[in-house]
């Protein structure tokens, strides 16, 4: 009887007040700037004044400067925010209307929640954001993303350094440098597609072509020749023609992606696209998706192959899930690998693993 229910997040910030009149045992509705009120709202709710609700929304929001250690991962590696919110209003997206525009924290702030987490035995840190290619733009002080990655690479005690998530219409060279100049950041690069069509790319208001994204990846692969390309890819979007997805399928075929998301397009409310009045039958984005997972796959299966008989450095996640007589970890390239030891480990171990067999999403190996 005493817990408390709360619903919070995108969810939340779209429906508000609805949410309590629709649901009775709901206690707290919180919206995706009211996070940082978590504590007070709790307080209010103990002390009976039941049932919260905190949606607000403002152009001057500023994320505090110092954030609650929320326990977002394990001990050893944990996200840090350094963004949120959008500004690039892709046609069948609502991040934009749920979480607002583009909000920088400040690099001090990020920086000093970082040292404190390997201060605390974090080994691995993901910088987390919406787009996080365009952070800094909104700051008073000249600071890009390119910037936060140095910095960031430079704080003692750190193992490894991934970000997600990128817009290819912000990925510049600076950035690309970095992965040249920068061997803590992991070699793994998630760059959402969405789709291989220009046509299907513009309604979806994405802000760059086909060819862009092609050299972007082509000059990550030139800066950093292990790094492994995945991606997101909507099959299905109004309007898209055999032609549209042939040639999604065409662009998988010659990235060669490690992996991908991949998803039937779907209205979402608030979205311009839910408007498009040239929806694809439900039968046909099934048939789409289904080949177009097929290939996926099927190229990814080749890429794990690629990895037998190599030495990888794996981070120690625990016991495999499937097989508990064997640790579960995961490379620099986040591809997971299940193994068996006789060695005394520890989730966070760093351990390097000799590669053995390709599994169709896993690898498997031997610890010497």
């Amino acid at each position: 009887p005493e817990m408390i229910i709360g619903v919070a997040g995108c969810v939340a910030q779209q429906e508000g007040d609805k949410l309590l009149a629709r649901l009775p045992y709901v206690d707290l509705v919180l919206g995706t700037q009211n996070i940082y009120k978590l504590p007070e709202l709790i307080g209010k709710i103990k002390s009976g004044r039941r049932r919260q609700t905190a949606v607000s929304q403002s152009a001057d929001f500023e994320i505090p400067s110092y954030l609650p250690d929320l326990r977002r991962g394990p001990d050893y590696k944990r996200f840090v925010t350094i963004m949120q919110g959008c500004n690039n209003f892709c046609t069948y997206c609502v991040v934009p209307y749920t979480r607002g525009r583009e909000v920088s924290r400040k690099m001090a702030d990020i920086l000093a929640e970082i040292r404190h987490l390997i201060s605390h035995g974090v080994k691995e840190i993901t910088l987390l954001g919406q787009n996080v290619n365009s952070y800094g733009h909104d700051l008073a002080r000249q600071v890009n993303f390119s910037t936060l990655l140095r910095e960031t690479a430079a704080v003692e005690g750190l193992k490894r350094l991934r970000f997600t998530t990128s817009n290819p219409k912000d990925l510049n060279d600076d950035l690309i440098k970095c992965f040249a100049e920068l061997d803590i950041i992991c070699p793994h690069f998630h760059l959402p597609v969405q789709s291989g069509s220009n046509n299907v790319l513009k309604r979806m208001n994405r802000h760059y072509t086909i060819e862009h994204y092609r050299d972007r990846a082509a000059a990550l692969r030139a800066a950093r020749p292990d790094i492994a390309l995945t991606t997101d890819i909507i099959i299905g979007f109004p309007g898209e023609t055999e032609d549209d997805f042939q040639a999604t399928m065409a662009l998988v075929r010659e990235i060669r992606y490690h992996g991908a998301y991949s998803f039937k397009y779907s209205d979402r409310p608030q979205a311009r696209s839910a408007a498009f009045a040239d929806k694809l039958p439900e039968e046909v984005k099934s048939r789409r998706l289904s080949l177009l997972q097929e290939e996926i796959n099927r190229i990814a299966a080749e890429r794990n192959k690629e990895y037998v008989g190599r030495v990888e450095e794996v981070m120690i996640e625990g016991k495999s899930r499937h097989n508990p007589g064997q640790w579960s970890g995961r490379t620099t390239a986040n591809q997971i690998v299940n193994f068996k030891s006789s060695a005394s480990l520890n989730p966070g171990d760093l351990v390097d693993i000799t590669i053995t067999e390709a599994c169709r999403h896993s690898l498997r190996g031997q610890h010497d």
